[in-house]
C-alpha cells in the first residue's frame, strides 16, 4: 500500500515465493511483492508529501492525537477477541514456527501494548514542559517533535510484535513511516494494516513496501526518509548507520549472557534450570534476547543444573514446535560453528550437536536439536578464541562455562568485551554480588534475582540495548519519544518593556 491505494496483483511486477518453512514438499506458503528500483516513485513521492513538521505535533493536527488513542484502544480490544486473536497466532506460526504459547505471548504483549495507549495516553507521549524566562513575558517551551518521513525495517523473527510497536510509536508521535517487514514474515504485517483501517487509521498514514533489503535501502537514501529504525543483524545495521549517515536507531545483534550466582540451593533449581532450557531454546533461540552464553558458578553446577536443563531441552518436539527451523541459518552452517567451538581446547558438547530426526524443513532453513557446548572460561579468554565464543548464532545454540569463588572477576571481563548490550541475566539473590555485576556491566535491559531470565521483552518495561548512541528502546513512553521524535524549544517572548530606550550597540 502506498499513498493510500493498496496496489492491484495487475500492479505488481515481481513476485517472491516463500516456501513452507515446514516441509519443503508442500505448497508454498504464499507469494509477497518483489518490489524494484524501478517501482520506487510511488514511495518516494509519498515521503516527499510529508514535511519535516510531521502529519501532526503538539501545535497542529492535535485532534490526531486523541485519534490514535481511540485507534489504539479499539485494536487492542480486537486482538483479545479470541477469533481474531487465534488468526494472528496462526500467522505467525505459519511464517515462522513456533509453538503455540510462543505466538499467543506475541499477540498478547501486542494487545496489551495498543490497551496501553487507549485513550489519552497518545497526547500524554507528547506532554511539553515550560520553564520560567529571564523576565517578565518571557517563557521557553519544550516539545517533543515529530520527524516527519520515517522508515521502519522490522525483522522476521516477532512478525507481529516487533513491527507494530514501532510503528504505533512512530504514528503516536506525528510521523509518517514506511514499513519494510521482513519478506518471510510480511503476510502478518499486511493483515494488522487492515485490521487498523477498519479500526480507523487513515489509509495514507501507513505506508507498506514488500522489497528485498537493497531496494529498501535505496528507498531510505534516495527519499527524504528523516530516520530509520531498524531490528535485525549487526552487520546491516552498521550498513544502514553509514548510508543513512547516522540517521539510524537501531536494535540490532543480542549475544546476551546469564550469570549464575554462588547462592545456589536445591528448593530454586528446577526453576532456574527450566527458565535457563526457555531463554536459551524458545522459539528456536531465534530471539534478540535469547540467552547465548551461560556462566555457571560452580555451586550450581555440582547440583546438576546441566543436566536438568538438558533433560528438559530434550523434551522439545517438532510436533509442538517447540523446536523448529532456524530461519537465517542452514544446518550446515549451525554445525560448522559448533566444530570451530569444539577445536578450542577442553571444550566439549553438552547436548545436541546434531541435525533433527524426522523433518521435511527446507534446505535454506537450519534444523538441528538444542544445542550446548562447554568451553573453559580461561580458553574463552584468549584473544585467539573470544571472538568464536561470543559469535551471535540465531538458533537453537548456546555456549556454558563454568566459574569458582574468586573468579567473578573474569566473567565480568568477558561481559566488558563483548560488542552488543541487550539483555542479560543476574540469577542471583546475593545482595553483594547481584550489586557488583550490576555495577560493572551496561545491557539495556538486565533482570536480576533468582527469577532473573534474558528473554522478557514484555509492554510494562522498556527493552532494548544499553551502551550504543544510536539504541532504540520499544514498547515504553520513554521509548517511544526517545526513538520516534526530538526535542524543540520555543521560546516566548512577547512583551516590549514600556518606556524601552534602545542602548547603544555592541
Amino acid at each position: 500500500i502506498v499513498g493510500g491505494k493498496w496496489q492491484s496483483e495487475a500492479d505488481i511486477k515481481h513476485k517472491l515465493t516463500i516456501p513452507n518453512p515446514m516441509d519443503k514438499d508442500a505448497p508454498p506458503l504464499c507469494t509477497v511483492a518483489d518490489t524494484s528500483i524501478d517501482e520506487l516513485g510511488p514511495f518516494i513521492e509519498s515521503m516527499e508529501a510529508v514535511t519535516k513538521s510531521g502529519v501532526h505535533n503538539p501545535l497542529k493536527n492535535v485532534d490526531r492525537y486523541l485519534m490514535y488513542g481511540d485507534i489504539s484502544k479499539k485494536a487492542g480490544e480486537a486482538l483479545a477477541q479470541p477469533d481474531v486473536q487465534e488468526f494472528f497466532i496462526k500467522s505467525i506460526q505459519k511464517c515462522v514456527p513456533k509453538s503455540h504459547a510462543q505466538a499467543k505471548g506475541e499477540v498478547m504483549v501486542t494487545a496489551a501494548f495498543l490497551n496501553n495507549f487507549g485513550g489519552d495516553n497518545v497526547r500524554f507521549l507528547a506532554r511539553s514542559f515550560g520553564v520560567p524566562g529571564d523576565y517578565y513575558g518571557q517563557q521557553s517551551n519544550g516539545y517533543r517533535w515529530p520527524y516527519g518521513p520515517v522508515a521502519i525495517v522490522a525483522p522476521f523473527n516477532f512478525p507481529l510484535e516487533i513491527p507494530v510497536l514501532q510503528l504505533m510509536g512512530a504514528l503516536y508521535m506525528g510521523n509518517k513511516p514506511v514499513l519494510k517487514p521482513a519478506e518471510k514474515v510480511a503476510l502478518v504485517m499486511e493483515q494488522f494494516i487492515h485490521l487498523l483501517h477498519e479500526c480507523g487509521m487513515p489509509t495514507e498514514d501507513v505506508d507498506l513496501m514488500n522489497c528485498q533489503g537493497p531496494i529498501a535501502e535505496e528507498l531510505v537514501v534516495k527519499s527524504p526518509i528523516r530516520l530509520t529504525q531498524f531490528t535485525g543483524s549487526s552487520r546491516v545495521a552498521e550498513h544502514l548507520s553509514e548510508r543513512t549517515r547516522g540517521k539510524v536507531k537501531i536494535e540490532d545483534a543480542g549475544f546476551d549472557w546469564k550469570i549464575l550466582g554462588p547462592d545456589a540451593n536445591a528448593s530454586d533449581l528446577e526453576y532456574v534450570a527450566w527458565q535457563c532450557d526457555q531463554d536459551a531454546y524458545a522459539s528456536q533461540g531465534q530471539k534478540c534476547s535469547a540467552q547465548s552464553i551461560l556462566f555457571v558458578h560452580e555451586n550450581w553446577q555440582s547440583l546438576g543444573i546441566l543436566d536438568k536443563v538438558k533433560a528438559n531441552a530434550a523434551t522439545r518436539s517438532l510436533d509442538d514446535l517447540t523446536i523448529g527451523p532456524v530461519l537465517t541459518n542452514t544446518t550446515a552452517d549451525i554445525m560448522n560453528h559448533v566444530n570451530k567451538l569444539l577445536e578450542i581446547p577442553g571444550s566439549s558438547i553438552l547436548f545436541g550437536g546434531k541435525e533433527l530426526k524426522g523433518h521435511n524443513i527446507p534446505d535454506i532453513y537450519g534444523a538441528v536439536e538444542p544445542t550446548a557446548v562447554f568451553v573453559p572460561l580461561q580458553e574463552m579468554l584468549k584473544d585467539e578464541n573470544f571472538e568464536m565464543c561470543v559469535t551471535e548464532i540465531f538458533a537453537p545454540f548456546q555456549v556454558v562455562t563454568t566459574y569458582g569463588e574468586g573468579e567473578i572477576d573474569l566473567v565480568l571481563q568477558a561481559c566488558e568485551r563483548m560488542s552488543h548490550h541487550l539483555t542479560a541475566a543476574v540469577v542471583s539473590n546475593d545482595a553483594i554480588f547481584q550489586n557488583k555485576v550490576l555495577a560493572h556491566t551496561v545491557n539495556g535491559t538486565t533482570y536480576a534475582g533468582m527469577r532473573a531470565r534474558t528473554t522478557g521483552a514484555p509492554q510494562n518495561h522498556w527493552f532494548g540495548p544499553a551502551g550504543d548512541a544510536r539504541g532504540a528502546g520499544i514498547g515504553t513512553p520513554e521509548a517511544i519519544k526517545m526513538v520516534w521524535s526530538c526535542h524543540r524549544e520555543v521560546i516566548c517572548d512577547s512583551i516590549i518593556p514600556t518606556g524601552w530606550k534602545q542602548p547603544k550597540a555592541t
